[in-house]
């Protein structure tokens, strides 16, 4: 999900990342190095592929593959993994089922899917918080698609049965904003943007159910991510139902009290030397599992689980003390992630000039 990161450059691009572009006909550019996220982003094909590539069912005439269906279920380990698809007429119930378990379970790793990048600031001299804005303003105007929870008890054991649930959002083609190559990649995946506009859950409502799930305001409960300055922005506006703060001093209280313990993986592998890349070249090099389809967001948890526990094992064993890296996030805040020299912003959308020079960090 998001490229490498590219030199910066000093010059302004004139070109806009398309938006909403099936009001206008227009196809839009390549897709932003922070809209595919570096999560996905292996040259390689996985050593273990997923067993779900290999399936090429239908049930009632939809693709086994998407997200429409009511679960996914995969043999891993020798074990049979569920993927539960939530939409509005199971939201209640599901999380129901997610406020027993975080009891046991209290790992949870996170991956969103939303839909791309549609403002950037304009860029002429550095300003520090250059990544924050971009990424505030574009949260602000846009709607999360999809959210994906798994969840591990502390040995990196999934849960038995079903580890990983996937809520899929009222998200309309025809209404709401969007940049068209991050919809023409979702689509690919298997989202089911027909299912979103007719059944999919109401943000508020999620945002409710969320805040007495016994997920946040717990630092018994630890998130894992990877590259994830994107998915809390979205879980903030979620639970907050507000616009994300002005400031990344004040995002970052917010997302302390929500969210008191958080590992990013991709911080953590800054920390070494020798590992590079996006979510799947990691999970590849650690000898990890994709279960599921790549760009939805339910597989990337189970994924991003995996990578989790098997990064701590090789690399940080017997480490009590995770000061280095609990609440830092990859690219924003002031570790040694953040670039510097970058622009300063001032927001423009579609029809104005934005700059996309560099990336933004994003994921």
């Amino acid at each position: 999900m998001a490229a490498s990161s590219k030199s910066s450059s000093s010059s302004l691009s004139t070109d806009s990342p398309p938006f909403n572009p099936r009001g206008n006909g227009s196809r839009g550019s390549p897709i932003p190095p922070h809209i595919i996220r570096s999560r996905n982003n292996s040259p390689h094909r996985s050593r273990s592929p997923s067993p779900f590539h290999s399936r090429s069912t239908r049930t009632n005439g939809i693709p086994a593959h998407s997200n429409a269906v009511a679960k996914y279920k995969f043999l891993h380990e020798g074990e049979t993994v569920e993927i539960r698809n939530v939409w509005a007429e199971n939201v209640e119930e599901e999380m129901a089922c997610i406020r027993d378990l975080i009891e046991t379970h209290p790992y949870v790793a996170m991956d969103t899917e939303f839909p791309g990048v549609v403002a950037r600031p304009v860029s002429e001299t550095y300003s520090s918080d250059y990544h924050y804005k971009s990424l505030k303003v574009n949260i602000d105007l846009l709607k999360i698609i999809q959210l994906g929870l798994s969840f591990a008890d502390e040995d990196g054991k999934f849960a038995k049965g079903c580890p990983c649930w996937q809520f899929n959002f009222k998200f309309c083609l025809s209404d709401d904003m969007f940049a068209q190559d991050s919809i023409d990649l979702l689509e690919n995946s298997g989202i089911s943007f027909e299912d979103h506009a007719t059944r999919g859950i109401d943000p508020l409502l999620f945002g409710e159910l969320m805040m007495v799930s016994g997920l946040v305001l717990d630092d018994n409960v630890k998130w894992v991510s990877f590259h994830s300055g994107y998915d809390y922005g979205y879980l903030l506006k979620l639970l907050t139902t507000l616009e994300l703060p002005k400031d990344e001093k004040s995002f970052f209280e917010s997302l302390k009290l929500y969210f008191p313990r958080i590992y990013d993986i991709k911080f953590m592998t800054s920390l070494l030397d020798g590992h590079f890349g996006g979510l799947q070249k990691l999970a590849d090099d650690l000898g990890c599992q994709r279960i599921g389809a790549e760009h939805q967001a339910g597989s990337d948890s189970l994924l991003t689980m995996s990578t989790f526990f098997a990064l701590s094992k090789a690399q940080f064993p017997n480490e009590t003390d995770d000061s280095r890296y609990k609440n830092e996030l990859y690219g924003y805040g002031n570790n040694h992630t953040v670039r510097k020299g970058h622009p300063t912003s001032c927001y423009t959308t579609n029809n104005q000039i934005c700059s996309l020079n560099g990336n933004d960090n994003g994921v």
